[in-house]
């Protein structure tokens, strides 16, 4: 008995070891990668110059050369933050979904959001052309777009978690008909350019304005998930055990649905369409760390981060010209998706 004691203690210590290096190495690697971010691109800059400029804004007395400052504090820093922003609102929504529907193969666009912000950034670049505005319709229309999906899943008497999956395709398909529309009747030597790109998925245009309108959505959503994540454990449970531990599931999966539209629809409106990156980060995620929802969601944040800030990099280095976000993620992502089903071999991985 004693030995058998003695082997269990021993699991535990190296359970809590490997976790604890697991949470260590999520952490610091989007510090990490925030830093070496700032070094690459198409003007090199050495360590010393990032660190002066960037406490230059704080210690005046600094002295730092005006393209240093041009380049750190209006062009790569509201990128970096994006990406940041983008990687973690769309792996984090992704998560709490699956949770939600009890689905793997769930993501942030299952209830038509990026088709809906998607046509609202086609229909504001083929009427007014203003960036801001541009970001402003595409965050509209994404909301737009699922408030008329949860409308439609509750208006018909089934099951509630299936009808409102089916009703996100219907009304993606809606919104992507109307998409195509836009691109018909856009001028094809201006205006469809500017849509077909903001659609690939990019935030090279980005700045500081739009980083921080799109911060606030995506960090009160995060926030309440956060808070809420271990009520997501319940859910996945089942709506009766759920109930019968005196959780109000109709209720709280209409909080996370909201959470996870708000910072959807927030990170589409300022990076386009980006795929694959709430669909397969929070498998990553999971193998990591494993199911439970409260170590899960800070870890897929943390890994979303981490993983769009460096395909942003690898980006904007790769060619010559700079390769869209949404192609790379859809690159690496897809095959990346095809392995963990492999290995899974079909099963919730």
């Amino acid at each position: 008995m004693s030995s058998l004691e003695s082997l269990k203690r021993k699991l535990s210590v190296n359970r809590n070891t490997r976790t604890w290096s697991v949470n260590t190495i999520l952490i610091v690697l989007p510090i990490v990668l925030f830093f070496l971010s700032f070094l690459i691109g198409r003007y090199p800059l050495t360590p010393m110059e990032v660190i002066m400029t960037l406490f230059a804004k704080i210690f005046p007395s600094l002295q730092v050369s005006a393209t240093a400052t041009t380049i750190v504090w209006d062009i790569r820093l509201p990128r970096i933050i994006a990406a940041i922003l983008v990687g973690a609102a769309l792996s984090v929504a992704g998560a709490a979904f699956q949770g939600t529907f009890k689905n793997p193969l769930v993501s942030p666009d299952i209830l038509g959001v990026s088709a809906g912000a998607g046509f609202g950034a086609a229909i504001a670049i083929l009427t007014v052309g203003i960036p801001l505005l541009t970001q402003v319709s595409a965050f509209v229309w994404g909301l737009v777009a699922v408030t008329l999906t949860y409308v439609i899943g509750r208006s018909i008497k089934s099951s509630q978690i299936l009808v409102m999956v089916l009703s996100g395709m219907a009304i993606g398909s809606l919104f992507g008909a109307l998409i195509s529309l836009c691109k018909y009747m856009a001028d094809p030597f201006e205006k469809l350019p500017q849509i077909v790109y903001w659609l690939m998925g990019s935030i090279s245009a980005v700045d500081n304005s739009e980083v921080f309108i799109a911060a606030i959505p995506i960090i009160i959503g995060v926030t309440i998930l956060f808070i809420l994540r271990w009520r997501l454990n319940i859910l996945a449970m089942g709506d009766e055990e759920a109930q019968s531990l005196g959780v109000e599931t109709q209720k709280l999966r209409l909080v996370i649905i909201c959470c996870c539209t708000l910072i959807t629809a927030a990170a589409v409106s300022i990076s386009g369409i980006i795929g694959w990156v709430g669909l397969v980060i929070p498998h990553i995620s999971r193998i990591l760390v494993g199911p439970d929802h409260k170590n899960l969601l800070p870890a897929t944040i943390c890994l979303g981060a981490s993983f769009l800030l460096l395909v942003d990099n690898v980006s904007r280095t790769i060619l010559i010209t700079e390769v869209p976000i949404g192609i790379l993620t859809a690159l690496i992502g897809a095959p990346f998706f095809l392995y963990l089903l492999r290995r899974g071999q079909g099963k919730w991985v």
